[in-house]
Order: structure tokens, then sequence, then C-alpha cells
């Protein structure tokens, strides 16, 4: 039995023709990448305490008597004074302290430069600082140092950041499902958020401050806002993916294909010679990237933050319609072709090369010029094609298992209550 080939079955492109096209996205740097920083993982679970104890004496045996002694100086003035830091190495307590301990190895005493100068253009844990969930974020840990071993202190600013991020999550909710801003900046900076509000709510359960019921309605109530975004996320891809094959390939009517059939792709981009490609931070080294702690935040100088009635329900906006939801092309970095891929340096115009290019686009100012060959009539598929291959490049079975602890895990996490002691060489 002969099979006829339709002009169907000839739009559908290779695997090969897919996976090339990944893999020019993403040694361009515009793949997305969404998944939860690797520390937040380590020391927001019950290795933490191993973990931490494992980084500082790694940074021990680093260092010189002269750098140990140092280290140790500022350190224990970052602490108030005292040698052992009461939960030190538990969840958010660890995680601060291991900032902590880079940051000092790493930069000395910063004393006199202003919390706010060090803030500006970084980031942490993959998220602005300058954003409202990462300076909420950034706020609280600048403030755990000085403060864990004075148990009431630290019940009073965790409630205090635990509610601004509760009311900034749920804002953040609202704008990607039902305001059109979702995006996989806007993803991240919820995942971070959702990750870090939720291990908040545990040591308050440890001070003994809230009930065991409101971290897991916590949980159970971002458990439920992960799947939907997820969807969300996945049609924004579907949305948002685009690819035009270079110009002169033959469709399955032999017509070839010219610039002006690109030009509507063309034009809902931008393309830039000097976008900045995002870096694929997947090492404890993001610790680095978190403004220094000393000079606390002052509580009163967060402006801007969500003002909600004090009844604002804990479950992140499950209620309300989905959306279209085109993101603010101004919301995400720009990564774009490199000059050599675009051949500008034969002399011929940008516009010219382009005319020889294909190009695909991820999301708004995410897009790469490309050289890879199929029918047109393919790109289609391909699109759907990247969408899987996308959003199968980002872990989400493991963030997915951040918010689905059982029960018996979850309480070993309440109960956790390691400290931390320094000790010498």
């Amino acid at each position: 039995m002969t099979m006829l080939l339709t002009g169907h079955s000839l739009c559908l492109p290779s695997q090969a023709t897919v996976q090339e096209l990944f893999s020019v996205a993403r040694d361009a740097g515009i793949v997305p990448d969404i998944s939860l920083d690797p520390v937040l993982t380590t020391f927001l679970s019950l290795d933490s305490s191993a973990a931490l104890e494992h980084q500082y004496t790694s940074i021990q045996r680093s260092m010189t008597e002269e750098q140990l002694a140092a280290f140790h100086n500022n350190l224990t003035s970052e602490l108030g004074g005292s040698s052992r830091v009461s939960y030190g190495g538990v969840g958010v307590v660890a995680l601060a302290l291991s900032i902590l301990f880079d940051l000092i190895r790493a930069q000395g005493s910063l004393v006199g430069e202003s919390s706010t100068h060090r803030l500006q253009n970084q980031r942490i844990f993959g998220i602005s600082s300058s954003s409202r969930i990462g300076w909420i974020i950034h706020s609280y840990l600048s403030e755990i140092p000085g403060i864990a071993n004075n148990q009431e202190k630290m019940a009073e600013i965790t409630e205090l950041h635990d509610n601004w991020l509760k009311l900034e999550l749920i804002d953040h909710f609202e704008r990607m499902t039902n305001k059109k801003r979702m995006g996989s900046e806007s993803m991240q900076q919820w995942l971070v958020g959702a990750a870090v509000h939720l291990h908040m709510r545990i040591h308050q359960v440890r001070l003994h401050s809230v009930p065991t019921g409101s971290a897991e309605s916590l949980r159970l109530s971002y458990k439920t806002g992960f799947s939907r975004l997820v969807q969300g996320y996945t049609a924004y891809l579907r949305r948002n993916i685009q690819e035009t094959a270079p110009p002169g390939t033959r469709g399955p009517s032999g017509q070839r294909q010219t610039s002006a059939n690109r030009s509507n792709l063309s034009n809902m981009t931008s393309l830039s010679s000097n976008g900045h490609n995002k870096t694929n931070m997947t090492s404890f080294t993001r610790r680095f990237e978190v403004p220094p702690v000393t000079g606390r935040l002052n509580q009163t100088s967060i402006t801007n933050l969500p003002n909600k009635a004090s009844g604002s329900s804990e479950v992140i906006g499950l209620n309300g319609p989905k959306g279209s939801d085109k993101t603010a092309a101004a919301t995400v970095s720009s990564n774009t072709s490199t000059a050599s891929e675009l051949n500008m340096s034969t002399g011929g115009s940008m516009t010219e090369e382009l005319a020889s290019h294909g190009l695909l686009v991820i999301e708004p100012l995410r897009n790469v010029s490309h050289r890879v060959q199929h029918h047109p009539c393919e790109s289609s598929a391909i699109e759907q094609g990247l969408v899987t291959r996308i959003i199968d490049a980002q872990d989400l079975e493991d963030i997915r298992e951040f918010f689905l602890y059982s029960e018996k895990l979850f309480r070993f996490l309440l109960r956790q209550s390691d400290g931390f002691e320094l000790k010498t060489k």
C-alpha cells in the first residue's frame, strides 16, 4: 500500500529542525529559566544545617589566619556580638547566614555604604531586588542576622514582612492572570516570592507565633496557584513564540519565501545589537548577587507596597478569570542577535543582512536571527515544538515538589530547631 504525502504532512518539521532552533535560542541566551535557584531549594530544606556547616567549613579552610580573624570579627559584629545563632541552621535563618558568609568573605566589611546604593541593579535568587517582591525579600534577609537571637523581635519582623509579601504576591498573581502581565520574569518573581513566603510562615510556626494550620493552608494555596500559573505560562508561550524561515527556502508549492513574507513578524519584535543575554546562574555563586546585609533597611522607607484591607484572603488569586496576557515588553530583558550572526562586519547594513536570516521570537524583546533551513509552512509546528522544549527545560516537577511536601516531611520542617555556632579553625 502506497502512503500518499499530503500537503499537511509536508508541513511537519523534523525533530532535528526543532532541536536545532531550540539550540539557537539557548546559545543566544533567550530560552527562559524560571526554575528555583538551588540556593533556595538547599537552604529551605531538611538539608539546610549540613549545607551551612559545609559552607562555613569550606570558607575557613580557604583563609589564612589573618583573613579568618577578620572574617570572624566582621561576622560576630553582624550577629550582634554573639557567636551562636538561634535556629541558625534552619530555613530562612540559614539562608540569611549563608548569604552573609559569602558577602563578608567576598567584600569584607561594608560599613558606611548605604543599603539603598547597594540595592541598585542587583539581583537576588535570579530576580531583581529592586522589584517589590525582591525588595521585601532583601529587606527581610538583611534583618535576620542581627535579630535572630531575639525571638520576640524575630517574630515581629517576620510577621511584618510576611504581611508585605503576602499582599504583594496576591497582587502579582492577579496581574499575571487577569491583567495581561504574564511573562518569564513575572513567573520567576512569583515562584521566588512564594518559596520564601512559605518558609517565613514555617519559621513563625517554629517561633510559636502562628498555628501550624496557617503554614499548611498557605502551602496548599501555593500548590493550587502554581498549577494555574503553569497553565497560563504555557498558553503565554504559545501566543508569543513565533518563527520564520530564512528567505529563499521553498515550500511544497515551490514558492520562494521573500522578506515581504516576514514583515508582520519582524514588525512585532525589536532587534538590538547591544542586548544582554540572560546568564544561567544555577550555582551557589548567586549568593554574591544579593546586596550586602550591613546597614539595615528602615522599615518605614519601603513605599508603594500594596494597601490591602486586613481581611485579604490567603488564597493567592484563585478565583479570577483567565485572560489573554501579552506581557509588557519593558518588563523583559532584551536578548538579541550578535554582530557576528548578522555579519555586520562585512559593511552591509543591518537591514540587508537580516534579509538573509530567519527570525525566532520567544517573547517580547527576546529574539534571535537564524539560518536554519526548513519549509516556511513548518513554522507553526516548529513554534509548538519549541513551547514543549522550553516547558520541559524548566524543572517544573522540582518546583511542584517544593510545594507538594508530604505531611510527614512538612512536620519535619516545622520541627527543625538546629542552631548555628561560630567555631575557630
